[in-house]
């Protein structure tokens, strides 16, 4: 049956050069993206909807996919000025399972300010128990900019701004690694949070074309039958997500969900190249030898 995986013409020839000795590896970059999740209105039933949004065509990495908000960490998200609200560091450098609590801020402050710069949401407050309301307006729009330009460091505008970062209201759910074979590799890990009261979502990333709401179920649905273009991480994760009935349920499972690295594996079988997510068998794809490869198929 065909779906809407993500899958460059290109893969087969680098898996080989891979295989032969013939490519470098290049050393993935720290990233991390967020699933915001929305309850439906009392009485509508269903469980809640994600914030997706569509990378645009023309992008060379992945066009067309459906992705959450997300991206690479600023090499400013470990400034030690950050404030900062919620578990402490060293709590959240062993859920993430790196070695220094900066390493861990710097991921979570990408996070959180990649879902500022792409959707508008800012998961900040003036008190450990607060959180800001409205997020438009001129100024707010001037410093998101300024953010997205690496003219201000996140930790810079949460300063200006008297704002703590609220580490509470995100839970980590899964890590993914692109495969060796990418030019353009992520370390990416992958958070829940809910939609804070009061705050809407809006496409102001330049990379995305259209965002959508959408239950997790629907959007899993909209892959298996190919209507729905998508890398395997967010089918996943999609997945993992569609028995919650509330975004509480599935911020309190978060701390239960396993984030061992998935990476990609390639390997020659005979006259075939095989390419396998470890524990996600339905992405693994067969490709003939001497063959191309093709795209979402």
């Amino acid at each position: 049956m065909s779906n809407g995986q993500w899958y460059p013409p290109e893969w087969p020839d680098r898996i080989r050069a891979l295989a032969a000795g013939e490519l470098t590896v290049a050393t993935p970059r720290r990233a991390a993206t967020v699933m915001l999740l929305r309850d439906r209105a009392e009485g509508t039933g269903g469980g809640p909807a994600v914030h997706m949004l569509r990378r645009r065509t023309s992008m060379a990495f992945a066009g067309g996919a459906y992705a959450y908000p997300g991206g690479g960490v600023d090499p400013r998200d470990d400034d030690h000025l950050i404030g900062w609200a919620g578990p402490p560091l060293e709590h959240w450098a062993g859920r993430l399972g790196v070695t220094t609590p900066t390493e861990a801020q710097a991921i979570v402050c990408a996070a959180v300010r990649e879902t500022y710069e792409e959707a508008g949401v800012l998961l900040a407050g003036p008190t450990p128990g607060t959180v800001v309301s409205d997020t438009t307006g001129a100024e707010w729009e001037a410093d998101r900019e300024a953010l997205v330009a690496r003219e201000l460091s996140f930790a810079r505008f949460l300063d200006r701004r008297g704002l703590l970062l609220r580490s509470d209201l995100l839970g980590a759910w899964a890590r993914w690694i692109t495969p060796e074979f990418e030019p353009r590799r992520y370390d990416t890990w992958f958070f829940v949070a809910a939609l804070p009261e009061g705050q809407r979502t809006r496409n102001a990333s330049t990379e995305a074309d259209r965002t959508v709401w959408i239950e997790p179920g629907e959007a899993a649905d909209g892959y298996d039958r190919g209507e729905l273009l998508m890398m395997p991480p967010t089918v996943s994760t999609l997945r993992t997500l569609r028995p919650y009935r509330t975004a509480a349920e599935a911020l309190e499972a978060a701390d239960t969900q396993d984030l061992t690295p998935v990476l990609a594996q390639a390997r020659l079988e005979g006259e075939e190249l095989v390419l396998s997510w470890p524990g996600h068998e339905e992405f693994t794809k067969h490709v003939p030898a001497g063959g191309a490869g093709g795209g979402g198929a």
